[in-house]
């Protein structure tokens, strides 16, 4: 197995180094500030094939595997975790059940537009009262002739208010029952779709969080996603992918402060000399970068899997539910390392410190990553 970059990852690598010094760096701590979600950048990260990065070159994507995916959602967040946040749900939730699951005149309707920025997509699972209870949804869709209605309301919904195409799990049968649950393609032009409140956050504060609630939303039956009945067993295996991206996310975000509080470490100068040479800072430097390999391999482990379509579960949940923690435990030491600098806005490292959080939590919390894990190593 080779562990260097490929050419396309090392392309890819300087494409959004350059791209990031251009068009993120000056502003990402104004939207920061002002909790700024930036629209019209991603409309330029579609124009560098990174909004439909898995999907195939016929319905105008990039064509390209989990490797170069890794890639680009870990070089993004190393430099704002919001932005990689966001090419993330994009591309693995909205846009990747759509893909997987989707039929031929749903592809070829919304891919295109998806895979090209022009489309913002959203997935709308999460509600108020059932975070990792999922199979006890309350928003529902009532058959209606040759109609479904779609009522409730779903929150913590990435790009819940600027989305275009929001791909809805909605209960279609009994409460509880993993069969009575569907997934629908719903546009946010759609009179009855609505934003609710935008979430005012911690960290990934210039990616849009939102409330989208359905009121006699009408679609028809070509808006459903397979087969009725499906849904939730559809959402388990994108959120395979989910977690992928999430572990991603987490591992650039690492990559960041630890970059970061290196450099700062050889710049500061303490007692005569760069803190570096202090055995307590660089043991610090040591376990960072060691953790940073291990994840890097579990994460590219998952993708090695998913690229060859073999079982990826447990893989995925161990990937995310490692390199999440270890992005908090990172950033946390950077902070520590740039001491009083560490705890105010104008360093680096409080950002990635705030940013880091919600990957322990977005797309199933650790202890549902444990969950998973111990459920199918004890099977």
């Amino acid at each position: 197995m080779d562990f260097n970059y490929s050419e396309n990852q090392k392309i890819i690598s300087e494409t959004i180094s350059n791209f990031s010094k251009r068009e993120i760096i000056p502003n990402m701590y104004d939207w920061d500030e002002k909790q700024h979600f930036p629209i019209d950048l991603f409309k330029k990260i579609g124009e560098l094939g990174m909004m439909g990065v898995l999907v195939p070159e016929e319905y105008g994507g990039s064509g390209l595997t989990y490797d170069e995916y890794v890639t680009i959602i870990s070089e993004l967040s190393k430099v704002c975790g919001s932005i990689g946040l966001s090419v993330a749900a994009h591309n693995s939730l909205c846009t990747g059940h759509i893909l997987k699951f989707g039929n031929e005149d749903q592809k070829n309707k919304y891919l295109p537009k998806l895979a090209s920025g022009k489309y913002l997509g959203a997935w709308a699972l999460t509600e108020p009262v059932t975070g990792s209870d999922a199979m006890r949804m309350n928003t529902t869709a009532r058959k209606e002739g040759n109609y479904w209605i779609i009522n409730g309301a779903k929150n913590f919904i990435t790009h819940g208010a600027s989305g275009d195409v929001i791909v809805v799990i909605a209960r279609t049968g009994d409460l509880g029952d993993s069969r009575g649950i569907s997934a629908f393609i719903v546009e946010a032009s759609n009179p009855g779709v609505s934003s609710g409140k935008k979430e005012n956050k911690l960290g990934m504060r210039a990616s849009e969080t939102a409330e989208v609630i359905f009121h006699n939303c009408k679609v028809s039956d070509d808006a459903i996603i397979g087969n009725p009945g499906e849904g939730f067993i559809q959402s388990m295996k994108i959120l395979d992918g989910g977690r992928i991206s999430i572990a991603a996310l987490s591992l650039g975000i690492a990559k960041g402060a630890y970059n970061a509080a290196l450099k700062y470490s050889k710049e500061r100068s303490q007692f005569g000399k760069a803190i570096s040479n202090f055995q307590a800072i660089s043991f610090k430097l040591a376990d960072m970068a060691t953790e940073i390999s291990a994840a890097e391999l579990l994460i590219y482990k998952s993708a090695y899997l998913i690229n060859n379509n073999k079982p990826v579960t447990t893989e995925s949940a161990m990937a995310k539910y490692f390199s999440s923690e270890l992005a908090v435990k990172i950033s946390s030491e950077a902070v520590q390392i740039f001491g009083g600098y560490g705890f105010v806005k104008d360093f680096p490292v409080e950002k990635y410190y705030r940013d880091s959080k919600l990957c322990t939590i977005g797309e199933g919390t650790s202890q549902i990553q444990k969950l998973v894990i111990s459920k199918n190593i004890l099977s």
